[in-house]
C-alpha cells in the first residue's frame, strides 16, 4: 500500500513524497527521482506495473519546488540533496537506490558524492553531462551569467507582489498516456519532441524564476563518478537532445561498476519506452538485490 506523507523542514517548506510498502515489514529502499519541471506523477504508471513491490519498499517524492512540495524561494542541488537526506532519516533508511531522469539523475549523482555511504546503487536515466552538452543546453551554459540575473530580476518582481497567484499541478500519468495516443502511437515522434522540449509548456506549471535556476542546475558540472563506490545502471536514450551520446558514455564507462543499456527514445523514455524502461531496471535491481553485480 503506498502511503502520502509530508515531511516540514527546518526552513519552512514542506516536501510531500508517497512511500509504498507490502508488508509491515521493511525491506531495501529504492528512491523514485523525477526530471526538470516535472513531478511524482511521472513515476506513476512504473509504479502501477512494477514487479520491485514484492522485495522493495518505494518511495516517490516531489523534489522541493515541484508538485506538492512547492517552493517559491531558491531551488538548488545542495538544497534538494539535504531535502532527500532529510526524508530518508525521517522514515528510518540507512541505505537506497537512487533512480532518477534527468534532474533527477543529477540529484542522485550529487546526492551520491555527498552521501556515499547512503548508497546502494544508482540509475541514471539520461543524465546530462556538462562536457557532453549540446545544442540550446550548451548555448544556455554559455549564458549563465546573464541567466543569474534575468532571474533576480524575476525575483525582484516577485517580491513586489508581481506573480502569479496560483499555478496548476499536473498528473503526468494521463499526460504520457494522451501524448502516446495523439503522437507517438501514430508516426509522430517530432512532434512529440516539439512539445517535450518547449519551456512554454513547462512554464504554466511551474514559476519561470524556479525554471531558471532549475536549468542553471541542471547544466551544472556533476561531481566526479569516481567518488561513489555504488555501481550504476544508465539507461541512455539513442536519439539523446540535449547532450552528445558517444561523450556522455565515454563518462559514464570510466567508472568501473557502470552498465549502459541503450533506450529507443529522444529524452523521456518513460513516456516514449516505458516497458524497456521498467524491465532494465527489475533486472538490474533484481541482481543487485541477490548480490550479483561485482
Amino acid at each position: 500500500m503506498e502511503n502520502y506523507r509530508t515531511l516540514k523542514t527546518t526552513d519552512g517548506a514542506t516536501l510531500s513524497y508517497r512511500l509504498l510498502r507490502s508488508s509491515s515489514v521493511q525491506k531495501p529502499l529504492i528512491v523514485l527521482l523525477h526530471g526538470m519541471a516535472s513531478n511524482m506523477t511521472r513515476w506513476s504508471e512504473f509504479l502501477e506495473h512494477t514487479k520491485l513491490k514484492q522485495h522493495w519498499d518505494i518511495l516517490r517524492l516531489d523534489l522541493r519546488g515541484h508538485g506538492e512540495s512547492f517552493w517559491r524561494g531558491r531551488l538548488h542541488m545542495q538544497l534538494w540533496c539535504e531535502d532527500l537526506r532529510a526524508i530518508l532519516d525521517a522514515e528510518g533508511y540507512d541505505q537506497a537506490v537512487l533512480i532518477g531522469h534527468s534532474l533527477g539523475a543529477q540529484v542522485a549523482v550529487n546526492f551520491g558524492a555527498r552521501y556515499p555511504q547512503r548508497m546502494r546503487g544508482l540509475v541514471l536515466i539520461d543524465p546530462v553531462f556538462y562536457q557532453a552538452l549540446r545544442g540550446k543546453m550548451r548555448r544556455f551554459g554559455l549564458l549563465r551569467s546573464c541567466a543569474r540575473g534575468f532571474t533576480a530580476l524575476i525575483r525582484l518582481l516577485n517580491f513586489f507582489g508581481l506573480r502569479r497567484r496560483s499555478i496548476p499541478n499536473r498528473d503526468l500519468q494521463k499526460l504520457d498516456a494522451l501524448t502516446r495516443e495523439r503522437f507517438l502511437d501514430v508516426g509522430k515522434q517530432k512532434e512529440m519532441l516539439e512539445l517535450y522540449s518547449s519551456p512554454w509548456e513547462d512554464l504554466k506549471y511551474f514559476p519561470t524564476a524556479s525554471f531558471i535556476h532549475e536549468l542553471m542546475e541542471i547544466i551544472r558540472p556533476l561531481p566526479s563518478l569516481a567518488t561513489i563506490p555504488a555501481p550504476i545502471l544508465a539507461l541512455l536514450s539513442s536519439a539523446m537532445t540535449y547532450t552528445d551520446p558517444v561523450r556522455t558514455r565515454e563518462i559514464l564507462a570510466a567508472h568501473p561498476r557502470t552498465t549502459i543499456v541503450a533506450l529507443n527514445a529522444y529524452h523521456w523514455p518513460l513516456t516514449e519506452s516505458p516497458v524497456q524502461v521498467r524491465e532494465a531496471i527489475e533486472d538490474w535491481c533484481e541482481q543487485l538485490r541477490l548480490n550479483k553485480i561485482i
